[in-house]
């Protein structure tokens, strides 16, 4: 049995760890945190839960064949509760309420009362939205690879993928603020931009409402602390060992292979290094000399982030009455962390039991774009924990005007930064995911180094912009190139 360390308990780390002891190796993960999850996190407040992380699942509806290896890793069982809200997202104008409902004919009906006038970019819109309601993200095996379970892509996916291939082509040349403009009504606009954030390319608006309609992207009971300590478990119970608060400094490299790891100071030999850990990080930093494969090179030339501010705010009321994940326009914009914002959006977490004491309500507002060297300059000058209160004030003063019943009833806040998600989770720029821009290409990266033997890879830099989804299937396919490379049959099941 070859042994096989793992740098961070991330969903990329966790789905490595366990597909490689299901495979027949001696697996030791060390992961930096107390907790598992990396970005696939929440935390806890004064009484209140605040999600960090998902918000909502591709591969939580049991008609995908992302299911079956969601359940493989132990991430979600046929029990575990997962919930469909709908309207999935509202945006208030005026007196008026626009929704995004996730049956396509039942959102082009609504749009059409909302704006006649827009009869042809709705009906556009509806039905491409049920083109990509018929595509499921593939889990496949890597070329040449033993394994007990074959999995390919059945025909009926790949006819649907393909068909949808010249408007996957006309989206990504387009941001989604530049395809909000093709609507005349400015609420249609707006629900249009706060779907993915509107620098994005348009194509993310497809591929999200596209899920949405078939069913899928739930979020799961408990989201993203309960969903990564369940994968954990998953590990554990199979026999493997992870070792928190282990920050690994350097992967040790002999002879042109990867021998092991060095964590708070100690030497720890391996037969094989899988580094799930930020790649643009980890290829410069975890190294006695920056890593300079064309494919390493090329990812860090490319990388756009999104290093996003998380305000979180606890309220002594309850909002069960509101819509879960909601948006308001602004008459005029906010600054935060030197990004401009015109939408103020707000995630509801009313309805969610043990997110709050009872009759107070859990409220995350996220605030996109890559801030992390503005609130970096504020740490250094000194003024960070004043700029976070500041935005503070402002989020509460926004809270009671959009939101009345809200007023003098704030009991926590708390504001996760850039530099927060860096400090815990150790994510390049503290970035929470990779953005792609209009005209951008869909690039996935190798799962292992060319120049180093036994060294692989996985994680959401490997194929942008990310996600759970991808850190998953990462995982899963780092540790078939190790099968390949050591004639080990790969018996994770989907």
């Amino acid at each position: 049995m070859k042994k096989i360390i793992i740098v961070g308990a991330g969903v990329a780390g966790l789905s490595a760890g366990i597909y490689a002891f299901q495979s027949g190796f001696d697996v030791t993960i060390f992961e930096q945190h107390t907790i598992p999850g990396g970005n696939c996190t929440s935390w806890k407040r004064k009484g209140y839960f605040f999600e960090g992380g998902l918000h909502w699942l591709t591969g939580s509806s049991k008609k995908t064949p992302l299911y079956n290896a969601w359940k493989n890793v132990g991430a979600l069982d046929d029990n575990t509760k997962v919930f469909l809200k709908d309207p999935f997202f509202t945006y208030y104008y005026c007196d008026k309420k626009i929704c995004l409902y996730r049956d396509p004919d039942k959102l082009n009906k609504h749009l059409l009362e909302v704006s006649p006038e827009d009869e042809k970019a709705i009906n556009s819109l509806c039905k491409d939205i049920k083109r990509f309601a018929k595509v499921n993200m593939p889990v496949q095996d890597i070329k040449g690879i033993k394994t007990v379970n074959k999995n390919k892509m059945p025909f009926s996916d790949l006819l649907s993928f393909l068909k949808i291939i010249p408007k996957m082509s006309s989206y990504n040349k387009i941001s989604c603020f530049e395809y909000s403009q093709r609507f005349k009504h400015p609420a249609i606009r707006g629900l249009v931009n706060s779907v993915v954030g509107e620098n994005l390319s348009a194509l993310a608006i497809f591929f999200t409402l596209g899920c949405l309609a078939s069913g899928d992207g739930g979020y799961l009971e408990g989201g993203s602390l309960k969903m990564a300590h369940n994968m954990a478990k998953r590990f554990t119970d199979l026999g493997g060992e992870i070792k928190y608060s282990s920050k690994v400094d350097k992967v040790l490299v002999e002879n042109g292979k990867a021998t092991g790891v060095v964590a708070n100071g100690q030497v720890t030999i391996a037969d094989a290094v899988i580094v799930t850990a930020d790649t643009v990080n980890a290829t410069i930093k975890l190294f006695d000399k920056p890593l300079h494969e064309p494919w390493m090179e090329k990812m860090r030339k490319n990388v756009k982030y999104f290093a996003n501010t998380f305000v979180c705010i606890g309220v002594e009321t309850d909002l069960s009455d509101l819509p879960q994940n909601m948006a308001f326009p602004l008459e005029k914009s906010v600054s935060v962390g030197g990004e401009n914002s015109y939408t103020f959006e707000v995630n509801n977490y009313a309805t969610f039991k043990g997110y709050a004491p009872d009759g107070c309500t859990a409220l995350t507002v996220i605030f996109m774009g890559d801030t992390y060297e503005y609130w970096h300059k504020k740490k250094q000058s000194g003024e960070y924990e004043a700029e976070k209160e500041k935005i503070v004030n402002m989020v509460i003063k926004l809270l009671e005007q959009k939101i009345p019943k809200t007023a003098g009833k704030i009991a926590v806040t708390n504001v996760a930064t850039p530099l927060t998600y860096e400090r815990y989770c150790g994510t390049s720029h503290g970035s929470w995911m990779t953005l792609v821009e209009k005209g951008q290409k869909m690039i996935t990266y190798p799962s292992k180094s060319e120049n180093i033997k036994n060294l692989y890879f996985a994680g959401q830099r490997i194929q942008p912009p990310g996600g759970l989804p991808v850190a998953l299937d990462t995982g899963r396919k780092a540790v078939q190139y190790l099968c390949k490379d050591t004639d080990t049959i790969f018996q994770g099941k989907m």
